[in-house]
């Protein structure tokens, strides 16, 4: 079976600057998904789809290859990341599958990557494998704010249910996602019950989109690093 890892890294990014080059603990950001990536030996290529020449030399030398760029009109902020994959795959060599890894997932570990990869060879029925971290606490007990500022439950129905009575929900971890590569072409739905999870602990979910978001993940990542989980 053959298999490719897609990395999307766009040039531009609002809420952190050419975050995809952003330095992480000394090197690029997306360095570190593409050292994964090359490091679990799953992969036949490891490509990364950019319309930024830095970002594609950055990729090209640290062993990814670059054999597109990709349009203006998919790398606005409106384009969904299934869109950049099915273009991906519409301008390589056929692969069964195909795992799009995000360039800024600092907490990527390799075991993980394999974990999803079992799973859809082992269930020939599903078409999408991808990482997700639990809640804390549970999300029928969530809170939000009324017009004037005070707080109201979310789910009122759940308001008296004691929480180890409620089941547990998870949330994208945001580090990659196997899926079948006609399962992609299709534009078959993620989230749905053709998809399998990969279940990570907590302390190495962390999406990036704000400032804050980098500096937890930078907390963490030390962390982690220290005590040897993270190279």
């Amino acid at each position: 079976m053959s298999s490719v890892a897609i990395i999307p890294a766009r040039g531009g990014s609002k809420r952190i600057a050419r975050k995809n080059l952003k330095l992480f603990d000394g090197v690029p950001m997306i360095v570190r998904s593409i050292a994964t990536a090359l490091q679990s030996n799953l992969f036949d290529e490891v490509i990364v789809s950019t319309d930024d020449e830095e970002i594609a030399e950055v990729a090209r030398s640290h062993g990814a290859r670059v054999p597109f760029m990709r349009p203006a009109s998919l790398a606005d902020d409106f384009t969904g990341t299934a869109a950049v994959i099915v273009h991906a795959l519409g301008e390589l060599p056929a692969f069964d599958y195909a795992c799009c890894i995000y360039a800024t997932a600092p907490l990527l570990q390799a075991r993980y990557l394999h974990q999803g990869f079992e799973l859809l060879e082992q269930h020939g029925d599903k078409a999408f494998a991808f990482s997700v971290g639990s809640f804390g606490f549970p999300v029928q007990r969530a809170l939000t704010l009324d017009e004037q500022g005070a707080l109201t439950p979310l789910y009122p129905e759940f308001r008296q249910t004691r929480s180890q009575d409620l089941p547990a929900a998870f949330q994208d971890a945001g580090q990659f996602y196997w899926g079948r590569s006609e399962a992609w072409l299709r534009g078959d739905a993620l989230f749905s019950s053709a998809s399998l999870p990969v279940i990570l602990p907590r302390h190495l979910v962390q999406d990036i989109d704000t400032l804050e978001d980098w500096t937890r993940a930078e907390y963490l990542y030390a962390a982690l690093k220290a005590g040897g989980e993270l190279q």
